[in-house]
């Protein structure tokens, strides 16, 4: 199943073509590759010359931005009654995913009818998108956790500028593998957890993560972690080469027996010139 992130004002793909997508970010406008813009179409000239910076892949790996005009150092963005910090980092991303705005909505709509406690896990958990939206779905608390302790405080001000300082929300830097381990020894459950993956990674103490090594073992951890009558599991992924179908099998495996559905897909941004839709990974849900 396709799921599109259709409800945003604050962010827009103007249009795609030949490797790149152009981006309205509030009121800023910018170029950035994407792996999956393999169509070649007619552009408006006018239009993509607007942009106010453009990210350049280099040849050794990585890249770097070019400024056509000065921007702020950083600036938000809306979604709904949630706000994020977005700025131009050296790896091309902005410190939002806005494709996962779809499954913010799904799960937030699912804690915020729940009639009892709803404690959420975010693994993995970046700047914190997943983490606001559960928070202020009326979760009883969201715990955050992430390798990167810039990550962490990136989050925290996300959290701020929500208006979500006063709820509960904890925000750890640490490994998952060893947080959900501990977890398990102190008999903590979540009636949600949300994980993004990466396909590498290192932890705080340089611990070394590869999806394709370790996703099975990290889901069938997280798994111990659920209340017995958990409402939603889910997982994000981005990484090249898994199918949706590959990771909805790993969760049938995992919950086999259960009456429990699961489904999986890709998330989708549409593009405002020419009524396209742009891939932006896959995901599986259990509920």
């Amino acid at each position: 199943m396709m799921i599109i992130a259709n409800q945003w004002i604050d962010y827009e793909i103007l249009d795609t073509n030949n490797g790149e997508k152009l981006e309205r970010w509030g009121n800023i406008v910018l170029r950035r590759p994407d792996p999956q813009i393999i169509w070649q179409k007619k552009i408006d000239e006018k239009l993509w010359n607007s942009a106010q910076a453009r990210y350049f892949r280099s040849s050794k790996g990585g890249g770097e931005w070019k400024f056509y005009s000065k921007l702020p150092q950083d600036w938000t963005i809306d979604y709904k009654t949630l706000k994020f910090k977005v700025h131009p980092t050296g790896f091309k991303h902005m410190g939002l995913f806005p494709e996962q705005a779809a499954n913010w909505d799904w799960f937030s709509e699912k804690i915020s009818v729940s009639e009892k406690p709803m404690r959420v896990l975010n693994l993995f958990a970046y700047t914190g998108g997943a983490t606001c939206a559960a928070s202020a779905a009326g979760s009883s608390e969201v715990v955050h956790v992430d390798a990167s302790k810039g990550m962490v405080r990136w989050a925290k001000e996300n959290s701020i500028l929500s208006g979500l300082e006063n709820n509960k929300i904890r925000f750890l830097t640490d490994d998952v593998f060893k947080f959900i381990e501990r977890e398990i020894r102190r008999g903590n459950t979540y009636e949600g957890i949300i994980m993004d993956p990466p396909s590498y990674g290192r932890g705080p103490k340089g611990e070394v993560w590869k999806i394709e090594e370790k996703l099975t073992d990290l889901i069938s951890l997280a798994r111990k972690i659920l209340s017995k009558d958990f409402s939603f599991f889910l997982i994000n992924c981005y990484t090249t080469g898994f199918s949706n179908i590959a990771l909805e099998n790993m969760l049938k495996m995992e919950f086999y027996g259960q009456s429990r559905r699961i489904s999986s897909g890709q998330t989708l941004l549409p593009v405002s010139e020419g009524g396209l839709f742009l891939p932006c990974g896959i995901y599986c849900r259990v509920e």
